[in-house]
């Protein structure tokens, strides 16, 4: 199945059914009189978060959506039936963003979390509303409101506890098969991944949850390469796993352009825990990968972790590491979900 992270779609609640005109005609009945019902209400467009799910893929086949309309009123004063909602069935991690990308509608981020997008039209008013004293046989009667429609965008961030970054076969996909069950695509060329991907990571009975992000480049957050589109699905992540290829020409650049990045698209990510680690020691020597240790010290400040995701050497550390960050952020996002729902005229309790 293709992955698809954003698309556009157009929506349309349901238009509010007329109301009816109509007068009572019955035998033995001595006065008649208005008797026309309301219209029935549009149907709601419905934003519903699925399990399941992990693409937007359905919404490259279908881009509009429409709710059913609600039916006119009839005589007898019966209201007419209400229009059926119309329901968008989204993976996890899916924004909903207007028209013109710039204002943020709706964040779905639990599966079964529900949101009406649109509402229904009401139904209009039939003859019987306007009956009075003074007007015993109106024949004034309104249409329904129309529904609400709109253009969207849907943008799917993955939902991951760690995001795996680099430059171009930098050995992000190969580290991702060595410590999950994942099967990405491995290949010696640059830009192998052309879309992220995801992988669980179980580590003394807990689970990790790691994404694979395509290779960035030099000027990637003005659209180089494969641009920063990508970069927004490591922005829910509570920590980054930065990957540095020991056999590269210039590996401390190599670091300084990534990080160079991460800083250029904003949204945080250039503050969130990092672990550094130099991949495919395998292919260096003792003395080559002391030196460049004691360079990458020298030249930022970091000791970065060391690697091999090709032979496992390392990885267990490198996934410990990248543990003790999710742990710490996991507690943070606890901490403050308790202290939320406190009552603000709680007590704090201390010892």
């Amino acid at each position: 199945m293709k992955f698809l992270d954003q698309a556009k779609v157009y929506v349309k609640s349901g238009d509010g059914g007329s109301g009816c005109l109509s007068f009572r005609r019955e035998a033995f009945v001595e006065y008649g009189g208005p008797d026309g019902g309301d219209g029935g209400r549009g149907g709601d467009v419905v934003v519903q978060c699925v399990d399941g799910l992990n693409t937007l893929i359905d919404f490259r086949y279908q881009q509009h959506f429409k709710a059913q309309n609600g039916r006119p009123g009839k005589g007898k004063t019966m209201t007419g039936a209400g229009g059926e909602d119309i329901v968008l069935r989204v993976p996890v991690g899916t924004q909903i963003w207007d028209e013109n990308y710039e204002t943020l509608l709706i964040d779905i981020t639990k599966v079964g979390q529900r949101v009406v997008l649109t509402k229904g039209g009401d139904g209009g008013f039939g003859n019987t509303r306007f009956k009075s004293s003074t007007n015993q046989a109106p024949r004034k009667t309104i249409p329904g409101w129309p529904g609400t429609e709109m253009w969207i965008w849907l943008r799917l961030k993955l939902i991951a506890d760690a995001g795996l970054v680099g430059l171009p076969n930098a050995g992000k996909s190969t580290f991702l098969a060595a410590v999950s069950a994942a099967k990405p695509k491995i290949a010696d060329y640059p830009f192998t991944t052309l879309h992220p991907g995801l992988g669980v990571v179980r580590l003394g009975g807990e689970e990790l949850v790691i994404a694979d992000i395509p290779g960035l480049i030099e000027g990637a957050h003005e659209g180089a390469g494969l641009g920063d589109r990508f970069l927004g699905h490591v922005e829910r992540c509570g920590a980054i796993l930065h990957l540095i290829d020991g056999t590269g020409e210039d590996p401390i650049g190599a670091w300084r352009v990534v990080r160079g990045e991460l800083a250029a698209y904003e949204g945080g990510l250039a503050e969130k825990p990092e672990v550094t680690a130099i991949n495919k020691i395998d292919a260096m020597t003792a003395e080559d990968l002391e030196a460049l240790i004691e360079l990458f010290v020298e030249e930022t400040g970091i000791r970065p972790l060391t690697l091999s995701g090709a032979a496992g050497t390392g990885v267990k550390e490198v996934v410990g590491a990248l543990m003790d960050h999710v742990r710490a952020t996991r507690r943070a996002e606890r901490a403050s979900k308790a202290e939320a729902v406190r009552e603000p005229d709680e007590p704090v309790w201390t010892p």
